[in-house]
């Protein structure tokens, strides 16, 4: 009988991937995935330390299970409790100390040893706990199962790893370790196996995804279609290259690819944008702050006019791109007139989505031994008015795509009958009301009402229209009555 494993995965779309790869590698040992943590054989919490107060969120979950824990013994039986990811990277031994109920700790960059770490768990019962926070020299990649979870029509695929950009209020260089790029031809194997499992969308994902610099294809490699004629053979490949060479695949009809940092977007990368129809006009870039002066404290090593002039270099190459970003708001330093700065920079680029949060200080990064700390209510006030500014934009840009027909990918039951949900190009959540059947195709849908986050339409027969250059560009009305509510 299968043994059941149930994971629990916080943050990042690198850590939903992450979490599929430890079921790859624990199938063999006869782990079978469950929606449930009562009654598992294990449960792993797939961690994350981005977000605020991240460690303690962990320990009170930890406290949770220790009781589904102790019913599991009460029984008979017995559970191994893992803590995986970054917060585990970060304070493994802490962990251990804390919750000496938690059997198993292990990083992100260790899981592959996932076996050999439960089978030293199941030997050592009375052991403190196992610990393997190392950096192995040999990639994990290299260890891991061909054979994966079935993700579904839209899928992940990790092709880098790592960040060398070391900001200063981010833990990621010291959890995920150097940037490290998997070789082209084993991203491409990958992504075959997963169109063949049914993906029709893959996002290509990395802490720094298009500092890519993975090493080409051998040009006799069985499965590799010939380069494009246009393209230059080299050893190393860049992200925009990688994606002319996945967009050869046939049965794949979407690319993405997610988190990117401003000083990558190279020439190549921005040409795709409006060569390859597979790569989807969505880009997520964040920026942090429209401030030179925080963005400098930040180590960021871009200005905001640079990042305005690579929105212009996109927008010029897929007029019709919409852009969402990251923000922070209360960075150590943050003057009223800064941030004043970073609503102008959103009021010029105008956002199809964004993602905003007050400054906290993570353990161990330069930014937390700054003494100009911000007042929490200085923050709090900031980010409201922020997050009303791009929440007004957000609807703007979903309103201007009322009455326009585009291919929509319907990725799973919605929450009422007869009721499937998909996204839009522009990664919109769309509604329609249709078949099950039509679950994992692109449909073309006309879009009939516009929320705050979603879009609703109905299943529509006939080629779609693109949308106009214009949209995901807010109104100056829409945003000049934010801005001014705000400052």
């Amino acid at each position: 009988m299968a043994k059941k494993l149930f994971i629990k995965t916080y943050g990042c779309q690198m850590n939903v991937y992450d979490s599929t790869r430890m079921s790859d590698v624990l199938a063999p040992l006869g782990y079978a995935p469950t929606d449930h943590p009562d009654g598992a054989d294990m449960i792993i919490l797939n961690t994350c330390h981005i977000r605020e107060k991240a460690s303690e969120k962990v320990f009170s979950e930890l406290g949770r299970l220790k009781q589904i824990k102790q019913e599991k013994a009460e029984d008979g039986g017995r559970m191994i409790l893992a803590v995986a990811g970054c917060v585990a990277q970060a304070e493994g031994d802490e962990i251990l100390r804390r919750a000496p109920q938690v059997d198993l700790v292990f990083g992100p960059q260790t899981y592959h040893r996932l076996p050999e770490l439960v089978t030293r768990t199941l030997r050592d019962e009375k052991s403190r706990g196992v610990l393997d926070i190392d950096f192995p020299l040999e990639s994990k990649f290299d260890s891991l199962p061909e054979d994966s979870v079935v993700q579904g029509s839209a899928a992940f695929l990790s092709i880098q790893e790592g960040c060398d950009k070391f900001c200063t209020f981010c833990v990621v260089p010291y959890t995920r370790g150097a940037e490290f790029s998997r070789p082209a031809a084993d991203i491409f194997a990958e992504a075959k196996r997963l169109v063949s499992a049914g993906a029709r969308e893959i996002t290509l994902l990395g802490q720094n995804v298009n500092a890519y610099h993975g090493e080409a294809p051998i040009r006799s490699f069985a499965t590799a279609p010939a380069a494009s004629s246009t393209l230059k053979e080299t050893s190393t490949w860049g992200l925009g290259r990688l994606l002319r060479y996945l967009s050869e695949i046939e049965g794949l009809e979407r690319l993405r690819y997610t988190t990117s940092h401003p000083r990558d977007m190279d020439d190549e990368l921005i040409a795709v944008h409006g060569e390859e129809p597979k790569v989807m006009p969505y880009l997520h870039l964040p920026v942090q702050s429209g401030a030179d002066r925080i963005l400098d404290a930040m180590n960021r090593r871009h200005t905001a006019d640079d990042y305005r002039r690579i929105v212009d270099r996109l927008r010029a190459a897929c007029p019709n791109i919409a852009l969402s970003s990251d923000f922070i708001v209360g960075f150590p330093g943050e003057r009223d007139e800064d941030f004043a700065a970073t609503l102008r920079l959103v009021t010029d680029i105008g956002y199809a989505q964004a993602y905003s949060f007050k400054y906290s200080p993570r353990p161990g990064t330069p930014a937390e031994s700054i003494e100009q700390q911000i007042d929490e209510a200085d923050k709090s006030e900031r980010l409201e008015t922020l997050q009303g500014l791009l929440g007004a934009q957000q609807l703007a840009f979903n309103q201007s795509t009322v009455g326009q027909t585009m291919p929509v990918l319907l990725e799973k039951a919605g929450r009422r009958n007869n009721q499937l949900s998909g996204r839009s190009p522009f990664m919109q959540s769309v509604f329609v009301e249709a078949n099950r059947r039509l679950l994992g195709e692109i449909v073309e849908v006309r879009i009939e009402k516009a929320h705050a986050r979603s879009l609703e339409g109905s299943v529509v027969t006939g080629s779609y229209t693109t949308l106009p250059a214009e949209v995901g560009r807010s109104s100056d009305q829409v945003v000049q009555s934010v801005v001014g509510a705000g400052t």
